[in-house]
């Protein structure tokens, strides 16, 4: 990331986008964030270590998205409304924000002089198709109004990089956890909500069997991918995975969190599974490797363990 770079990261008070302006920052880059809060926090923003320019507002709202891309150079495109179950609930809300919040942004970029757009594209869009490792040239088969939601935004960002030359990246993100990640929404990472519980002696919550497998991502590893992503000469228009290439059972994981932390004698709560949710998800995420030089920096276990060491000193603890 070449220093004094303009970069617009959207969504940049969540937990992946705060995470990915920091590390911009660190590298030189001069970033502005818009956000909305709709489900970033302030607090996440004030974790930045580092000068950054602010806009409240919505991806949505012209104005405010006109001020956010001035100069622009290239956009990280991190603000979704991020939730299955959210969307199963109220479809509208998640179309809006993801399809036509992507949508606006990609005309704007287009019209403003962007050279590169970084779309967070989810895995999602491969459903539950029984094939492992999930590849990009498999037939997406979205379940949720979410997973459609964001599938669209890579169509269309393949679509404007095809037609209008505005480079563009979609990177499918597998089940990212991490530092500043809220484990007391309702629609978090399952890792975050494990940790809060075993850290406060709390029941921790499995919906479904336990059986299901991830491939979980330690933030770290999402936030180099896109920053390679910003800068790689080849694949443009394409789609890419970003993830371990690992599979963990929730039942398992839960033991190693167990293990971490000491608590060897708790149990986990199952309650029913819950619609829209895949039983299976690991990624082949060799393109990645091949294209953007993507490898794996932090392991799941070293993930873990910062991801609980945070914790201990966020507002969480105190709460």
């Amino acid at each position: 990331m070449h220093s004094g770079l303009n970069v617009l990261v959207t969504g940049g008070a969540g937990f992946i986008g705060s995470n990915l302006a920091d590390e911009l920052i660190r590298q030189g880059a001069r970033v502005m964030i818009i956000d909305n809060f709709s489900t970033g926090s302030r607090h996440n923003l004030d974790e930045i270590n580092g000068p950054f320019d602010f806009i409240e507002g919505d991806i949505n709202d012209d104005a405010a998205l006109l001020k956010a891309i001035d100069g622009v150079e290239v956009v990280f495109h991190e603000a979704a409304l991020p939730s299955v179950p959210r969307s199963v609930e109220n479809p509208t809300e998640t179309h809006v924000a993801c399809v036509d919040g992507t949508f606006n942004l990609l005309v704007k970029a287009k019209e403003n002089g962007v050279r590169r757009f970084v779309y967070a594209a989810s895995s999602s869009a491969y459903g539950d198709q029984p094939i492992l490792p999930k590849v990009e040239t498999m037939q997406p088969d979205p379940l949720s109004p979410y997973a459609v939601a964001k599938l669209t935004g890579e169509f269309y960002c393949r679509a404007f990089n095809n037609v209008y030359g505005l480079e563009t990246f979609a990177l499918r993100y597998f089940n990212v956890f991490g530092p500043r990640q809220n484990p007391s929404s309702t629609y978090s990472g399952v890792i975050s909500r494990f940790i809060d519980a075993l850290m406060k002696g709390t029941t921790p919550v499995i919906y479904g069997d336990g059986e299901q497998s991830r491939d979980f991502t330690y933030i770290a590893n999402v936030v180099d991918a896109n920053i390679r992503a910003a800068q790689a000469t080849e694949g443009l228009g394409r789609t890419l995975n970003v993830a371990n290439g690992d599979q963990i059972t929730l039942n398992r994981l839960l033991d190693v969190l167990k293990q971490i932390t000491d608590k060897p004698e708790v149990e986990a709560e199952h309650l029913p599974a819950r619609t829209g949710d895949v039983k299976h998800s690991q990624a082949d995420n060799r393109l990645a490797v091949e294209l953007l030089g993507y490898q794996e920096l932090v392991g799941l276990e070293e993930g873990l363990r910062r991801t609980i060491d945070w914790w201990k000193t966020s507002r969480f603890a105190r709460q």
